[in-house]
């Protein structure tokens, strides 16, 4: 995790350095649900028909960090292509575990749709970009099954939460502990954010987990819920540390989840690319223009 976070440091680090800054917000803590942490920024581009939209969602474990930490690059690089960008806010899984961090994210979706007329948004080309645990979200609002609810009294509630393509930047595809141990060795639950995910109190708990803790790990697994009708997704890691994993850090944000999940979308005729930034070729698209792709294409279809 410290190694992630350095590097994320650096990186923002050198686009301060470049000049690159953070544009203030069309709209500043918007809020889409009760809790004080349901706020989203947004930053509409500027054009006179809808513009797609891409999410980002922070990452921390889903215990930490803030819709503040969206990449000011991202956010210029979009608005100059004339797509709009928001950045959401959840409540941690140590205020209230899992479903709530990931569900959170699903309304802070349908909310931005329910703004598609007002905000000027097109609801058929919705994107999400994540880092870490805000990746699991995105990959797992890509896969899961629309939560829409169309005979809800809450109008949010009735629009599909449904994504059109979505970037992972070192996500865990698997949150399953005999899994994830069997993949990249005993580091990975020495991470805390298993055990947080479920409200566990020590970390050895999920060695052997409840029962409803199972169902929970595999429910939120984005690689559980992988089929042929999902839309397509990017996954990006920096490099294919050793195995068995050396560090908590290093087994939570092992390239192995990537791997692992594209072979989950091949097998079942999904489209899932994975870019080893220390290996990518020209070829290989970065997150950035990948989502352009798939956002900037005539749309025909919320679940597209």
């Amino acid at each position: 995790m410290r190694l992630l976070i350095a590097h994320l440091f650096l990186t923002m680090s050198s686009l301060l350095a470049q000049g690159v800054a953070l544009p203030e917000p069309t709209f500043r803590d918007a809020g889409y649900g009760p809790h004080e942490r349901h706020k989203l920024d947004v930053w509409l581009a500027k054009s006179d028909a809808v513009t797609p939209l891409v999410i980002f969602i922070h990452g921390g474990g889903w215990a930490g960090g803030d819709k503040k930490d969206v990449p000011p690059k991202l956010v210029n690089f979009m608005l100059a292509k004339g797509v709009s960008v928001a950045s959401i806010n959840y409540r941690y899984s140590i205020i209230a575990p899992l479903p709530a961090p990931v569900h959170d994210a699903a309304r802070a979706v349908q909310f931005l749709r329910s703004k598609s007329v007002e905000w000027k948004l097109n609801p058929q080309r919705f994107g999400a970009y994540g880092i870490s645990a805000g990746a699991t979200t995105s990959l797992w609002l890509a896969c899961h099954d629309d939560l829409a609810n169309p005979d809800s009294k809450d109008l949010v509630e009735r629009e599909s939460s449904r994504l059109q393509a979505a970037v992972g930047m070192s996500p865990q595809t698997c949150l399953e502990p005999a899994v994830i141990t069997a993949w990249m060795g005993d580091q990975v639950l020495q991470h805390p954010m298993i055990a947080r995910a479920v409200g566990a109190k020590k970390l050895e708990e999920v060695k052997k987990p409840r029962a409803e803790w199972v169902r929970l790990l595999s429910e939120f697994s984005p690689i559980t819920h992988v089929s042929a009708d999902d839309p397509p997704v990017l996954i990006s890691n920096p490099r294919v540390d050793p195995l068995p994993a050396t560090s908590p850090g290093s087994a939570i944000h092992h390239a192995l989840f990537g791997m692992k999940f594209q072979e989950k979308a091949a097998a079942v005729g999904g489209s899932c690319i994975l870019r080893i930034e220390e290996q990518a070729t020209a070829a290989t698209p970065k997150p950035e223009e990948f989502l352009l792709t798939h956002l900037l294409k005539p749309s025909s279809g919320v679940n597209q």
